[in-house]
């Protein structure tokens, strides 16, 4: 097995891993408060990772640390919005919704430089809002609380994305992780004394999941992601990873039941769809061709 395939599954699993932390927050968030169980979960994640880059970690410098808190002050928000939605929809929902930032990012960058977008991410957000409108808009055109809330996370996550890709070449890729992760566990515990009396987790169910999430799905993806993109190229990963939604909806129909309607699947089809031309950036030249060719038949 060559290096750029165990890259691959590694991404893979990297994927799955994502796909179930909708499920599994979703599970703990009937046991905690959704601030609570953020500060719980991150400041584990955040530890484990100066464990394992301790050596990394006791060289951060000043510039680190003030981008670190940028970049995790965006992470906050996003996250919060996240979990905070989570309560009111579905984890299949939020986990499509969620992947709408992948698609809102060339969009805030051109937005930033001054530039007029890319027309692959013209026809990716054009996509993305048929998929999102399928997906969530009631019978009286409305859309519910959860998705409404999940849907500002995925600009907080594209917020996220972006100022990441500012700062990250600038600085300790490692020890910017930790930073940012802090920054959510300490914004969360702030969060949790404001909005209401945090708790420490009880029973072995509550703590598994958690431990889960903090450890495999925090701290570990991250790990896995960023030794699996030193052996293979940036569209074999973005092409894996976009389908965390795909893996997220499956976990969700398997462990708690839910089933999308059909058109909540066309939608989710269709948002993955978008998700997958805004990162592997297919040539808008095809879509052309194809349509002028259709107008030659019919004429």
């Amino acid at each position: 097995m060559n290096r750029q395939l165990k890259a691959n599954l590694g991404l893979l699993m990297v994927a799955i891993l994502w796909g179930t932390t909708f499920i599994y927050t979703k599970d703990v968030l009937y046991a905690m408060e959704t601030f609570n169980f953020l500060a719980v979960r991150f400041f584990i994640a955040s530890f484990s990772c100066i464990i394992i880059f301790y050596k990394t970690f006791i060289q951060i410098d000043r510039e680190t640390i003030k981008s670190g808190l940028i970049v995790g002050i965006a992470m906050f928000l996003a996250y919060a919005f996240q979990t905070v939605g989570l309560n009111y929809t579905t984890a299949s929902k939020s986990a499509f919704i969620s992947g709408l930032a992948v698609v809102i990012v060339p969009i805030i960058s051109s937005i930033i430089l001054k530039r007029k977008p890319a027309n692959a991410s013209i026809i990716a957000a054009f996509i993305s809002i048929i998929g999102l409108s399928l997906l969530t808009l009631d019978g009286n055109l409305e859309l519910g609380r959860g998705d409404i809330l999940t849907l500002i996370c995925a600009f907080g996550f594209a917020s996220h994305i972006v100022s990441v890709s500012t700062y990250a070449p600038r600085v300790n890729p490692i020890n910017l992780t930790i930073v940012q992760l802090l920054v959510v566990a300490v914004l969360s515990l702030i969060a949790s004394f404001i909005v209401g009396t945090p708790i420490i987790p009880q029973g072995t169910y509550v703590w598994s999941r958690i431990l889960f999430l903090a450890i495999v799905c925090t701290s570990g993806a991250f790990l896995i992601q960023n030794v699996a993109q030193k052996n293979t190229n940036a569209t074999h990963a973005a092409l894996i990873l976009s389908s965390e939604p795909l893996f997220a909806a499956i976990f969700a129909f398997i462990i708690l039941g839910e089933i999308l309607p059909f058109r909540g699947f066309v939608g989710g089809i269709l948002i993955l769809f978008s998700i997958i031309i805004s990162e592997v950036n297919i040539p808008t030249h095809i879509f052309t061709f194809k349509i002028r060719k259709l107008r030659g038949s019919v004429s």
